[in-house]
């Protein structure tokens, strides 16, 4: 008679650990270091903008600070007053990387508020047309089709010559342009989400609807919108310093970076290139920075268009 043999002892295996939304996000994100560069070169530009009185040299817009006679020294000449000026001086006498330093701090005012006020109002229009429909979606999106129809910069240069300059006056010009983005992204991945169990589920526990809508169906349709927000910021600082450039956007006594290329422009043929090439470099790494963020944020929270 044979003798059974003793299966082995079933060993259990070990549990994984739970891993949280935000912690997934965060290791990927780091994973990639050109998006990680990216987010350095964006915290630099940031914290040069927030502590522009603490680091600045001078403050480049107080008249007691400034001297005619240094006006359009090439970078590393010295001052009279003690110092250097690193990156120059521009026709007023300014020393250019303070000016720098605070027109950061306006354009990226700008940019994030625009971006943040026309987000609301996207949000808000491309819900309401996906989850009511009918009269109210084909009136909200034959509105986002006629404007989306026109140029941003003809529509801003149309509500500039209108409303006039300003900072609230630009913010409103570039509120306007901007809104109809988020309205027809949000309300693409809203009827996506319109369709699905959980939202019949809550039609059928007869849910109000700003609860379904404010409960279920934003959180996640908030996903694209991060990623079209980010790059909307650096859009709308790029055509504000347009605006600016033109003389339409901001007024003199609150310069942004486009500003700055503005009054250098005159001075290029002259051989005094660093009075726009600076601020235009410090644009161009805003703007840079903020995309590499954004594109890498888009992989994160969609993992199918990982690369």
């Amino acid at each position: 008679m044979s003798t059974p043999i003793d299966a082995p002892p079933l060993v259990a295996a070990p549990a994984r650990e739970a891993t949280s939304p935000l912690r997934r996000i965060a290791s990927d994100f780091v994973a990639n270091p050109i998006a990680v560069g990216g987010l350095a070169l964006l915290a630099l530009v940031v914290a040069a903008a927030i502590f522009a009185p603490l680091i600045s040299p001078q403050n480049p817009y107080d008249l007691a600070q400034i001297d005619i006679v240094d006006s359009k020294l090439p970078p590393g000449s010295p001052a009279d007053s003690g110092g250097t000026f690193w990156l120059g001086t521009d026709d007023q006498g300014r020393d250019m990387l303070s000016a720098i330093f605070y027109g950061l701090r306006i354009s990226l005012a700008v940019g994030v508020i625009s971006t943040v006020l026309a987000l609301v109002i996207g949000l808000a229009a491309g819900l309401a047309a996906a989850y009511f429909g009918g009269r109210l979606e084909m009136l909200i999106m034959r509105i986002v089709d006629i404007q989306l129809s026109f140029p941003s910069i003809l529509i801003a240069l149309i509500l500039i010559a209108v409303l006039g300059q300003g900072t609230g006056k630009v913010i409103t010009a570039l509120v306007t342009v901007q809104w109809a983005y988020y309205a027809r992204t949000v309300r693409s991945a809203a009827l996506v989400e319109k369709r699905k169990e959980y939202i019949e589920a809550a039609h059928c526990l007869a849910l109000s609807p700003a609860r379904i809508v404010f409960r279920h169906l934003l959180p996640n349709c908030l996903p694209p919108m991060i990623v079209v927000a980010t790059v909307q910021v650096a859009a709308a600082i790029a055509l504000e310093a347009t605006l600016s450039f033109l003389g339409l956007g901001l007024p003199i006594t609150e310069p942004s970076l486009g500003l700055l290329i503005a009054n250098g422009y005159q001075y290029l043929l002259s051989g005094k290139y660093w009075i726009s090439f600076f601020p235009g470099l410090a644009l161009l790494v805003t703007i840079v920075s903020i995309n590499l963020v954004a594109d890498q944020l888009r992989d994160v929270l969609n993992p199918r268009l990982q690369r």
